[in-house]
């Protein structure tokens, strides 16, 4: 295995262009494979049920197929696989972690319904634990309202089936792959390219 050089600095008040070129040549390579790392991560939710008629794997793999289906393009396609990503991390803020991950490589409005997936959602079963299921009304009349209740109307809501003809996660894999290569949007995006 090859020793990779590192900077020497120990605080960032120390560090100098030596350092940061050989940081920036290390996230050339590494950032790019961050998709990898997501589909890895999407793996933990393979077998944790938490309940439902299907894991989480396959709830975010039924979600995603069924987006892939309508002919929906590729990023809203993996904001669709990756939308309860953050289900092992976040039990209480689940969307917020998703949309994290996918912020700097999907449209705002893939954004928003990843992020705010939760809470309409919850139209379907907040009354059934003692929730307000329109919840989500606080946010009529945003431009992406409409966009979010379709997400969970047709692609979230409808992923708990286990005689669905659900597509394996290998099928993802390249158009994660190539959403993860280059953002749309980062403070970084400028640094990356110009390597």
């Amino acid at each position: 295995m090859a020793t990779i050089e590192r900077a020497r600095f120990t605080q960032m008040t120390e560090g100098t262009q030596a350092d940061w070129d050989i940081i920036r040549s290390e996230a050339m390579v590494h950032s790019p494979q961050g998709g990898r790392r997501v589909l890895d991560h999407l793996k933990l939710l393979d077998g944790d049920a938490g309940g439902f008629p299907v894991d989480r794997l396959t709830h975010s793999l039924q979600t995603a197929t069924r987006a892939l289906r309508d002919g929906r393009p590729d990023s809203y396609v993996v904001m669709a696989l990756l939308h309860d990503i953050g289900d092992t991390l976040g039990a209480y803020n689940h969307p917020d972690i998703g949309a994290a991950i996918i912020k700097p490589f999907v449209s705002e409005e893939e954004h928003w319904i990843c992020q705010n997936h939760g809470i309409f959602q919850g139209y379907y079963f907040f009354h059934y634990i003692g929730l307000d299921r329109d919840m989500r009304e606080q946010f009529r009349g945003h431009p992406h309202f409409e966009a979010t209740a379709h997400f969970c109307e047709r692609y979230d809501q409808t992923a708990f089936d286990p005689a669905y003809d659900t597509l394996p996660l290998e099928a993802f894999e390249p158009m994660v792959m190539k959403l993860f290569e280059r953002p749309r949007t980062s403070i970084y995006k400028a640094a990356m390219a110009a390597g």
